[in-house]
C-alpha cells in the first residue's frame, strides 16, 4: 500500500532553505559540465529546488519550473541527469517531482510593458525549432549530445560534426556506411538537428531511399515532377538513408543525379547512408558512384563493449531509470546492436512496471535468456575443424586441449570446446565426451552449463566464443 506524504508527517524530514539552495547550486554546477551552455541557460536556469524532504531513507525533491513548457522539456529530456547529480551530492537515492512554480525571489515582481524577457524569446525559438524539425522529418531525440563515441565510430562522428559546422564545404557528399544498428541514422539526424538549431529557416529534409523513389514514381504518375524538383532542388541540406534502394531503378537514378548536381552547385550539403560502400552497390550507375566517391566515405563498425555500455547508460537515463554498472555490463555483453538495446530496455522498463518490481539481475536474465543470443547463426563445421579452431584461438596444442590438465588456462578452453560441440553441432553428450579425451557425459553437461552461464555474464567469454565462431 502506498502512503501519501501527508499520511506520515512524523517520518518526513524537510531540509532547510539554506542547505536546499546550496544543494541545488552544487547540482547545477555538476550539470553544467554535461550540457552545452545554450541548453543550460535556456532550460536549467529556469528551475529551482522548491522543496527537499526525506522519507524512509529516500529524498523527495520537488523541482520548480517557470512554465509548463519548461517542465515538460526538463522532465522529458533531463530527468535522469538531474536525478544522478542530486544522488551524488546527497549520497542517497532521490525521487523527483516536477511542478510549475516561479522561484520565490521572482514572485511578486510587477509586470511592465517592457520587451519580452530573453527566455520568452528562447521559448518561441524552441517552438520554431520543433516545427522545423517536424517539417524536415528529423527525429528530435537523435542529437550529438546523446550519441556515444568510441573507436568504432569516432571518424564518422568527427566527419558529421565537421559537416554540421560547415555544410556544403567540409565533405560533400558525406557517405556513411555500416551494418544494421551501428548508428548511421542517429548521426545523420544529429547533423540535421544541429543545422536547424543554428539556421532555423534553412530548408533541410531527411528521407529514405525508398521514400525518394516513391515520390518520383508518384510524380511521374500524376505528372507533378515539377513540384518534386522544386521540393528537392531548393534544399540547403538533403539527407538520404538507405541510398542503395535507388540502385537498378533507371528513372530514379536519373532524377537523383540531376538533383544531386543542382544541390551541390548551389552550395547545398548532401549526406547519404548505406549498408555497403558505393563500389559494392550493384546496379548503381557509374556517374553516381563517382560522385559518391568524390566526397568522404566513412564506415561505422559494430559497437565494441565499452561503446555498448555507454549506449545502455544513455538510453536508461533518457527513460529515467537507473541500472547499476554490473547490470549495464550484463546487457551490453549480451546484445550487440544499439537498436536491439533500445528495444530490450523498453521491454525491461515495461516488465518492471507491470510487475511493480525493481530492475534486478534475475529480471534481466529472464528477458535475455541464457547464453548467446538465439538469433546468432549456427556454425557449419566438422568436429575436427572446431577442435582445431579452439586450439589455434587459445594457442594450445591439441594434446593439451584434449588432455587431463585441470589448470584454468587449459580447462576453460576445453569447456568452451565442449560447449561449441554440443550447442553448435548438436552432438550427443556421449559423443562430445568421446571427442574431448574420452570424458563422461556428466562432465560435458557441467561444462555446457558453466559456459552458458559465463557467456551471459562475462564479456571475455562471450568474445572468445564469437571469435572462434567467426574463424569458422
Amino acid at each position: 500500500m502506498h502512503l501519501l506524504l501527508s499520511d506520515c508527517p512524523v517520518n518526513l524530514i524537510t531540509v532547510s532553505s539554506i542547505n536546499k539552495n546550496q544543494i541545488w547550486n552544487d547540482s547545477m554546477e555538476s550539470i553544467k559540465v554535461s550540457v552545452s551552455p545554450a541548453i543550460f541557460s535556456t532550460w536549467f536556469s529556469q528551475t529551482h529546488l522548491s522543496n527537499l524532504s526525506k522519507k524512509e531513507g529516500r529524498y523527495i525533491a520537488k523541482i520548480g519550473c517557470s512554465s509548463s513548457f519548461v517542465k515538460s522539456t526538463i522532465e522529458g529530456r533531463y530527468f535522469g541527469l538531474i536525478q544522478d547529480s542530486l544522488k551524488k551530492i546527497l549520497d542517497t537515492e532521490c525521487d523527483l517531482i516536477f511542478i510549475v512554480k516561479e522561484h520565490p525571489k521572482k514572485e511578486g515582481v510587477t509586470k511592465t510593458n517592457a520587451p519580452a524577457p530573453l527566455f520568452e524569446q528562447e521559448e518561441r525559438l524552441q517552438e520554431e525549432i520543433g516545427v522545423s524539425l517536424s517539417k524536415a522529418r528529423i527525429r528530435p531525440g537523435f542529437t550529438f549530445e546523446n550519441y556515444a563515441v568510441s573507436s568504432s565510430n569516432q571518424m564518422a562522428w568527427a566527419a558529421a560534426e565537421a559537416v554540421s559546422k560547415n555544410p556544403g564545404t567540409s565533405y560533400n557528399p558525406l557517405f556513411l556506411w555500416g551494418g544494421v544498428g551501428v548508428g548511421k541514422t542517429h548521426l545523420m539526424n544529429a547533423v540535421g538537428h544541429y543545422l536547424i538549431g543554428e539556421r532555423v529557416d534553412d530548408k533541410i529534409l531527411f528521407c529514405t531511399g525508398e521514400e525518394f523513389t516513391n515520390e518520383i514514381v508518384e510524380g511521374i504518375r500524376k505528372k507533378t515532377t515539377v513540384d518534386f524538383r522544386n521540393k528537392y532542388r531548393k534544399l540547403k541540406t538533403l539527407i538520404i538513408d538507405d541510398i542503395q534502394f535507388i540502385a537498378g531503378k533507371d528513372a530514379v537514378q536519373e532524377e537523383f543525379f540531376h538533383t544531386f548536381n543542382a544541390l551541390v552547385a548551389e552550395g547545398g550539403q548532401v549526406i547519404l547512408a548505406s549498408d555497403r560502400p558505393p563500389h559494392e552497390i550493384s546496379k548503381l550507375e557509374e556517374r553516381l558512384r563517382s560522385r559518391f566517391e568524390a566526397g568522404l566515405i566513412v564506415d561505422i563498425s559494430p559497437p565494441d563493449f565499452e561503446l555498448r555500455c555507454a549506449i545502455v547508460q544513455i538510453k536508461t537515463k533518457e527513460r529515467g531509470i537507473e541500472i547499476p554498472m554490473d547490470l549495464v555490463q550484463l546487457i551490453a555483453g549480451n546484445i550487440n546492436s544499439a537498436r536491439k538495446m533500445e528495444g530490450f530496455l523498453i521491454r525491461l522498463s515495461s516488465e518492471a512496471k507491470l510487475k511493480n518490481t525493481e530492475i534486478t539481475e534475475e529480471l534481466i536474465q529472464s528477458l535475455l535468456g541464457k547464453g548467446i543470443e538465439s538469433n546468432d547463426k549456427k556454425i557449419k563445421a566438422t568436429p575436427n575443424e572446431v577442435i582445431t579452431a579452439v586450439s589455434r584461438y587459445f594457442s594450445l596444442g591439441k594434446r593439451a586441449l584434449l588432455g587431463t590438465s585441470r589448470a584454468r588456462p587449459v580447462s576453460l578452453p576445453r569447456q568452451i570446446l565442449m560447449y561449441l560441440l554440443r550447442t553448435q553441432l548438436n552432438l550427443p553428450l556421449q559423443e562430445v565426451g568421446r571427442l574431448v579425451g574420452g570424458r563422461d557425459h556428466t562432465t560435458v553437461m557441467h561444462a555446457v552449463e558453466k559456459i552458458t552461464h559465463l557467456a551471459s555474464r562475462d564479456v571475455q567469454t562471450r568474445q572468445d566464443i564469437l571469435g572462434i565462431k567467426n574463424s569458422l
